[in-house]
């Protein structure tokens, strides 16, 4: 109401002013009202839940987020000003992001969020734009619903590999790791199964594209429960550029997994990391030295608030080694490889996070991506 009043009161403040110049009072079609245009005071609203982040790997200020239910959108002002790149589109929902290392300006686009919450909004395939975002084409997968992960091959822009997680709510549609070699043109997928089991991560060797990692996940929710987990969940590795996989299982747990975070060590990619969801709500992080060939448990931690379900995504600092976020209510921060982990201070900022960028030129800098829009950080978030 005091917003609505206030123009009302600037007008009676403005005509005793300008009532003094002229014998008569200005008439209201006299008045200059250009004092009273509308200005950004805020945030007054919080944004949506962030699904993801992409930063131009040439222009730091430049950052591409999509949001759970609110699209895509751009910056090239660290934030200061944003383009809505979406709207229009058959999707409001938009989960996962890639720029073509080839090109930036080549946008990949998962549409559905990549959570398994009830409230979740689901999408109609994969959308690319050659533009940087000003048009759009969808090149299919479109019964995926969530799309988690999209890898663009670092020297063959043509190819490009998936993690699609399937239909929440449902059986069947598209679901697990899906292979284009014509830019979308066409897919093949090469993991995962017509029912249950999708994917929920991808993750490749940075000196050796040939070598990717993926986690399936198998899932269900209806109206009177969750399964959250199966026998289809599990982590397996590719040599030959995502054509055929290999289930890894020397140390990892027997029991069903649920959602698995990957993440791999840009100083030793010898090394992968894995957040695994077991049974519901306990699991753990695990670590290989040996490209998954065996893995032991670093400690205990998961997750937790609404569930693994909804966060659980991991990220390996590209400028310390051993340093690793898992995604959470608070972001969990380790230094020693998983082994010990501390809450992010987080006085001032939304909880629920789901993604994480980082900046090539600044090892303090973090960009995350909350259920309450965007935070940054230059001091690795104290």
């Amino acid at each position: 109401m005091h917003r609505l009043l206030l123009p009302f009161l600037l007008v009676l403040l403005v005509l005793p002013a300008q009532a003094q110049d002229t014998d008569e009072p200005p008439s209201v079609e006299t008045l200059n009202y250009n004092a009273l245009a509308w200005r950004g005071i805020g945030p007054a609203f919080t944004s949506g839940r962030i699904a993801d982040i992409a930063i131009h790997p040439d222009d730091n200020d430049t950052w591409f987020v999509t949001v759970g239910s609110g699209g895509v959108w751009k910056t090239e002002n660290s934030g200061t000003t944003w383009q809505s790149l979406f709207d229009g589109q058959g999707s409001y929902s938009t989960g996962a992001i890639a720029l073509d290392p080839q090109n930036p300006n080549t946008v990949w686009v998962g549409s559905g969020e990549d959570v398994g919450g009830r409230h979740v909004g689901y999408g109609d395939g994969i959308y690319r734009s050659t533009d940087g975002g000003r048009s759009w084409e969808n090149k299919g997968l479109k019964d995926s619903q969530h799309l988690s992960t999209i890898w663009v091959h670092p020297t063959d822009s043509d190819v490009v590999l998936v993690a699609a997680q399937g239909p929440l709510w449902s059986k069947g549609g598209e679901r697990g790791i899906y292979r284009t070699t014509d830019g979308g043109e066409t897919w093949t997928r090469t993991l995962g199964d017509d029912e249950w089991t999708g994917a929920t991560d991808l993750v490749a060797d940075p000196r050796d594209p040939n070598v990717l990692y993926a986690a399936t996940w198998q899932r269900h929710r209806n109206v009177a429960a969750y399964m959250g987990g199966g026998p289809g969940s599990g982590l397996h590795k590719s040599t030959d550029g995502g054509q055929t996989w290999t289930k890894l299982s020397r140390g990892l747990p027997s029991s069903n997994m649920g959602k698995i975070g990957l993440a791999v060590s840009p100083q030793n990619p010898d090394r992968i990391y894995a957040a695994i969801e077991l049974d519901g709500r306990t699991g753990g992080v695990f670590m290989s030295d040996n490209r998954g060939a065996s893995w032991r448990k670093m400690s205990d931690t998961v997750a937790g608030g609404t569930g693994p379900h909804y966060y659980q995504e991991l990220y390996a600092s590209p400028h310390y080694e051993g340093r690793i976020y898992l995604m959470d209510v608070r972001i969990q921060q380790s230094n020693d490889h998983g082994a010990n982990f501390e809450r992010e201070r987080s006085q001032y900022k939304h909880s629920d996070n789901h993604a994480l960028a980082f900046r090539p030129d600044d090892p303090d800098y973090l960009l995350a991506g909350t259920d309450g829009g965007l935070y940054e950080s230059f001091d690795n978030g104290e």
